[in-house]
């Protein structure tokens, strides 16, 4: 009679032909083959197979809390076809159990190990993999047949960035929610604030919570700080009932040094590049993977697919990929090696991001990619096919840097300066852009977006306001990271709540309001997003008028006849009877106005809007006489019969 809990050779969900995938870097799917596999034998016994890529390792056994995490009571044994990897069934164990990989190197040493395809953790700092297999009834069956049209690259996107562990907290112990208490409270929130999407800052299991999750070691598991894996489907859930987009941020550039983790796994550099010009990376004391070599890209892509697959992310946001494409990234002379062709280039990170979006939009067809890349590299955004990178979109780091440069200059200053507010149009249609106020500029001694504003406090309000509607009217989609719609004074500290009390005034509950009349346009007026990566979604009226610090422009949409025309005064100086030029005759609508006194501002204005008069400005037929508020953008719309002369040609 066979041991209960005798370890059994050639059990296994592994096939030949996953060995082969896994071994040529093709092998998308490596969640279902590897890690702890809920498995049963051909006699029907239930237990869980263990499979784990250990090629240099001498000796490999499980241990966990059903053996008294006993080296070598459960030793794994090495395939027989050169793969590296070690496997085992173990019959009898149950769905969380806890485990780790004991491991004896080369060289004699003995260390127990995370499973790289753990599906769950101990919550840190404890170190356990967690047995797991996912018992979740989805319900956004809506949603999924809907995602297509609702993250197309013509939908309005308006994303709302969050930090799990610090957007609300509990009043009485100060404990962040937990999955299931932001499932209750998030998509009211983004439902109520009209923002289409939730960008979630990395979710990924990591060792320190300060790091944000941009350390993480997970990659098959959501941090376990705020509830299991099904509750944390069940937020995911929940947006999607409430028709919120879930984008989880993803992090192939980069891993830990924590000796539990991936790091020099078998004794030797496994995932990471042995040279450490090429393996570690000087600004984030971390490891970079080894993108050439064919197992960690299975690896990687793998876990890209994981959370589209298992926990039905719409889009994944992949961080630092400037960090991934230079050789000599944050490197000086002599510290990088030049790829095989002299350059700085590395190819091998190329080719994986290539692979990566080639995989994840042919096999799930409506989500999309999202890069965060600073440089100029070009064609990030265009397709694998013409020798771009692929991706769906890309940040634009460009226009954050010079907008929140400008806006930080005192008025006086800012003719001096136009050039920063309007360059972004120079090569905004070169990519497919999101517009980010992210995490990043909020933390650091960078200071709030309120106190980059310049002015006094009611002109830090007044260029707050004005800063969000030239961003939510400018081309690209848009994010803005959790705390900024409330005009927070304070940096964002991960260990605190958001500055909630500040509603109690309505200086601040008039900035949340901008914000949320500012997604509820977005939506409503198709100009606004319909053709957001097009030339022809954009004109100028004006951008040369340095000396007043004002610019105007057009968005236009499908539609020949729809306009939304934006006038932006960037000084404290109000304009009255400023003349702007418009395509056509007819009443333009004031459909918003950064300045009215539900806002916080003054209450100058329009009154609602005006007839165009055939008065000839701009190069363009008709003009309106435009009161241009102080600090403040004016919107108007306009939908009427087509000019045969207009931004977009003859009719």
């Amino acid at each position: 009679m066979k041991q209960q809990n005798a370890v059994r050779y050639g059990v296994s969900p592994l096939t030949d032909y996953d060995i082969f995938l896994f071994k040529q870097g093709t092998h998308y799917s490596l969640y279902n083959k590897m890690g702890a596999q809920r498995f049963a034998d051909k006699d029907g016994t239930e237990g869980v197979a263990f499979s784990v890529w250990a090629p240099n390792a001498q000796e490999v056994s499980v241990v966990g809390s059903f053996n008294g995490w006993t080296p070598g009571a459960h030793p794994l044994s090495p395939r027989w076809d050169g793969s590296g990897i070690w496997e085992g069934f173990i019959p009898g164990l149950k769905r969380w159990d806890l485990y780790k990989f004991h491991l004896r190197n080369s060289r004699g040493e003995e260390k127990d190990k995370m499973d790289p395809f753990a599906r769950s953790f101990e919550v840190p700092p404890r170190t356990s993999s967690v047995v797991h297999w996912p018992e979740y009834e989805w319900g956004d069956g809506d949603w999924m047949r809907a995602r297509p049209k609702n993250l197309s690259l013509s939908a309005p996107w308006s994303v709302y960035e969050v930090h799990l562990g610090s957007w609300r907290r509990h009043w009485d112990n100060g404990l962040s929610l937990s999955y299931r208490e932001m499932a209750e409270e998030l998509p009211a929130y983004c439902t109520d604030m009209g923002f289409t999407a939730v960008e979630f800052l990395p979710v990924m299991e990591h060792p320190f919570y300060g790091s944000w999750g941009y350390q993480m070691l997970g990659f098959f598991a959501p941090t376990s700080r705020y509830g299991t894996p099904e509750d944390f489907m069940a937020l995911v859930d929940a947006l999607h009932r409430s028709g919120i987009a879930v984008i989880l941020d993803w992090v192939p550039s980069h891993f830990p040094t924590d000796d539990f983790g991936l790091a020099r796994y078998d004794g030797t550099a496994l995932y990471e590049h042995e040279d450490p010009r090429k393996g570690y990376h000087p600004d984030w004391g971390s490891y970079i993977f080894n993108y050439g070599r064919n197992e960690v890209r299975s690896y990687l892509i793998s876990s890209a697919a994981f959370w589209i697959d298992q926990y039905h992310a719409d889009a994944l946001r992949i961080d630092a990929v400037a960090s991934m494409l230079y050789l000599d990234y944050s490197r000086k002379e002599g510290q990088w090696t030049p790829n095989v062709y002299g350059g700085r280039e590395n190819l091998e990170a190329i080719s994986l991001l290539q692979d990566l979006n080639r995989e994840l939009y042919g096999r799930f067809h409506d989500v999309q990619t999202i890069a965060e890349e600073s440089t100029d590299w070009p064609m990030v955004t265009r397709p694998v096919f013409l020798g771009g990178l692929g991706f769906g979109m890309k940040w634009n780091m460009g226009w954050m840097h010079d907008t929140l440069d400008y806006m930080s200059l005192e008025s006086v200053y800012r003719a001096w300066h136009q050039n920063q507010l309007t360059f972004s149009i120079w090569y905004a249609f070169s990519e497919n852009f999101m517009l980010p106020l992210s995490h990043d500029e909020v933390v650091h001694g960078k200071r709030s977006l309120m106190n980059k504003m310049s002015g006094d406090w009611w002109q830090k309000r007044a260029n707050l306001r004005l800063l969000y509607g030239y961003m939510w009217t400018h081309p690209g989609k848009k994010l803005l990271f959790m705390g900024c719609e409330l005009g927070q004074g304070l940096e964002w500290n991960n260990d605190a709540a958001l500055e909630w009390h500040l509603l109690d005034k309505p200086e601040f509950r008039g900035i949340q309001q901008w914000v949320r009349d500012l997604n509820g346009a977005l939506k409503q007026y198709p100009p606004l997003h319909e053709r957001d990566f097009s030339p022809a979604g954009f004109r100028w009226v004006d951008c040369t008028d340095w000396q007043q610090s004002v610019i105007a422009w057009l968005r236009m949409g499908e539609r020949r006849d729809e306009y939304v025309l934006c006038a932006a005064n960037f000084t404290p100086v109000p304009r009255e009877g400023y003349r702007v030029g418009v395509p056509c005759g007819g009443f333009w609508r004031e459909v918003l106005n950064s300045d009215a006194t539900v806002y916080g501002g003054s209450g100058m204005g329009n009154k609602g809007g005006m007839e165009a008069e055939t008065i000839p400005c701009h190069n363009l037929p008709c003009s309106l006489p435009l009161t241009l508020p102080p600090l403040a953008i004016v919107v108007f719309h306009f939908t009427g019969a087509p000019s045969s002369e207009g931004p977009q040609g003859k009719a």
